[in-house]
């Protein structure tokens, strides 16, 4: 989950070019960060506890250095357990995505030989191996050494004052390694090296690569040489920044009309191709985590409703206990923005074990999940910054509600309804409609609990609703399915509790309203989405009546309200606490 850069270069590079590179990588974890060059004979380290910010580092010049900023796993959020990590002499810095599961093991036996350690981390145990395999190795010998007793999905990049390198490896977490004209740079994600590099060479398990004058690529735990593979790096317009917006969560949720609207009018055929290996597949299995499992669950629904199949779902850190069931007809299709998801990566490696197909549904091309599948399809949203997805999720949904329709020979009914769900989230849009929600918010911001309910298709919404503000404003949110009320839930209702409630022009109407009632009974205080207002709802937030397409828009008033309740209080919508972007750690 953290973000990892680094580069040898020869020119020389200033260390704030790498804090430069951390910014670009700062989604995939914010707790601390850190630097570190050579500069001369020495490594010189410069770390700190929060986000970078406008963060600047002292002026040294280097050709050698490597930068990271973390999502603690080991050791709490201090500067001492900021990467990078020294061995005893200061020799070796490491920088570390994941986590090693025999550390306990191996640090007391290093503390036997007489290593000290300043820091609670798993990570500081790999530079005081590398030290005592140098002890009768060369540094890329004692690297591929030390990677070898580790356990664990590991993605390590270890640099070396004496020998002027850096040597990467991995098992699971991505590392891509860009070669430009000057040098090369290595990245925990491609867009760390996009305007430095013309080719890239995407590491796999089990590989590990030498960057000196040259680059060797190598096996593991061997060590034979390989033939690296580079692909062209395509050119990618410069990141335009949050422009007008105070934050990326409302840029990201405004721009999803035009997103919407892309895949209507360019994925016909793609979805028309994957319709078909759909029908030819013995079991089609959904696989998602977090937001993902909600496109997912929500995928089933419309399956079932439009297309008359059954899908099959799972969360992906459950698929593992109920693989048995996959055989080599089976289509297993992994939905993940980041496409290094490790919750989605192991069931896709179980699948492909049972040589079933798999199909990627991903926002990231050369991602590990997009290289691992038989068939690939881009979301084509965009770089999400912000860590709670708006715009990737109603991606998902677009080509899931393509696909269902495309099963039934109806893609053109499909395009028509996201032309007319772009059209309604742009007037949700409106100033009328955003002081609204703005309103909403200021109620909602002091309240403990928020319940959220539907049914049918407005179920995913529910759940993915009460997500997106626990994970921006950290209050309790809870959804349910409306049904489920009676059966434990509504004993948390009491006066002044806030309840949203889906209550779309479908078959679920009329229940979904009972359920509310049953709410405002006990005092509940009713905040109604829906086609129509109703003498039931408190409040009420309108979202005209799309079909099968309602599912598209009635979370959007969700995800605003989720925004303006967390900057309502204080806190930094884009990079919510304890969370990142891409969840490459068990």
């Amino acid at each position: 989950m953290c973000g990892i850069y680094g580069f040898v270069s020869n020119e020389e590079h200033s260390a704030n070019e790498i804090l430069e590179g951390l910014k670009l990588l700062e989604y995939r974890g914010y707790d601390s960060w850190g630097v570190a060059v050579k500069s001369g004979k020495q490594i010189f380290v410069d770390k700190n506890i929060g986000k970078i910010g406008s963060a600047k580092l002292k002026p040294r010049k280097s050709n050698l250095g490597i930068g990271h900023t973390r999502w603690a796993t080991h050791g709490g959020v201090t500067i001492k357990n900021a990467h990078p990590h020294l061995d005893c002499k200061q020799n070796i810095a490491v920088v570390h995505n994941g986590i090693i599961e025999n550390y306990q093991e191996l640090k007391q036996d290093l503390i036997k030989k007489g290593h000290r350690f300043v820091s609670e981390t798993d990570t500081e145990v790999f530079a005081h191996l590398v030290e005592e395999f140098l002890k009768k190795d060369g540094f890329a010998t004692a690297v591929r050494k030390a990677f070898n007793v580790i356990q664990g999905l590991n993605a390590i990049v270890v640099m070396s004052s004496v020998s002027s390198e850096i040597v990467a490896a991995k098992t699971g977490s991505p590392l891509i390694v860009g070669v430009g004209n000057n040098g090369f740079f290595i990245s925990s994600d491609a867009v760390g090296i996009y305007g430095h590099a013309t080719k890239a060479l995407f590491l796999k398990d089990n590989e590990m690569v030498v960057l000196g004058k040259n680059l060797q690529l190598i096996s593991l735990p061997r060590g034979n040489k390989l033939t690296p593979e580079f692909e062209k790096i395509e050119s990618k317009a410069a990141d335009k920044g949050k422009g007008e917006y105070k934050h990326f969560m409302l840029k990201e949720i405004m721009e999803q009309p035009a997103i919407l609207q892309n895949i209507a009018e360019n994925y016909q055929d793609i979805i028309a191709d994957l319709s078909g290996k759909i029908k030819n597949a013995y079991g089609t299995y959904f696989v998602g985590a977090g937001t993902a499992f909600y496109a997912c669950l929500a995928g089933t629904y419309l399956f079932s409703k439009i297309a008359k199949l059954h899908v099959n779902t799972a969360p992906a850190s459950e698929f593992n206990y109920l693989e048995d069931f996959l055989t080599p007809k089976s289509l297993v299709i992994g939905l993940s923005q980041s496409g290094e998801t490790i919750d989605v990566i192991e069931p896709l490696q179980i699948a492909k074990k049972s040589r079933a197909k798999i199909i990627a549904i991903t926002n990231t091309k050369g991602s590990t999940i997009y290289r691992m599948a038989d068939e690939k399809i881009l979301l084509g949203a965009g770089t999400e910054k912000a860590v709670a997805s708006t715009k990737a999720y109603l991606a998902k949904l677009s080509i899931l509600l393509m696909l269902a329709f495309a099963m039934k020979g109806q893609i053109g009914k499909a395009q028509n309804l996201l032309g007319q769900a772009a059209k309604e989230i742009q007037s949700i849009f409106s100033p009328r409609y955003l002081k609204q929600i703005q309103m909403l918010a200021k109620v909602m911001q002091s309240k403990e609990h928020i319940f959220i309910i539907g049914r049918g298709m407005s179920y995913p919404s529910a759940l993915e609703g009460a997500l997106k503000i626990r994970e921006v404003s950290y209050l309790h949110a809870e959804g349910i399915a409306g049904g489920e009320l009676k059966h434990g839930p509504i004993a948390l209702i009491e006066k002044g509790t806030p309840c949203i409630v889906f209550a779309p022009n479908d078959e679920t109407y009329a229940a979904i309203m009972s359920n509310a009632m049953e709410i405002k009974a006990r005092g509940g205080v009713i905040i109604g989405i829906s086609y129509k207002n109703s003498e039931v709802f408190d409040y009420f937030l309108q979202v005209l009546d799309l079909q099968d397409a309602t599912i598209l828009t009635q979370i959007v008033p969700l995800q605003l309200l989720a925004y303006y309740i967390a900057v309502n209080k204080g806190f930094d919508p884009d990079k919510p606490r304890n969370l990142a972007k891409s969840v490459t750690v068990k």
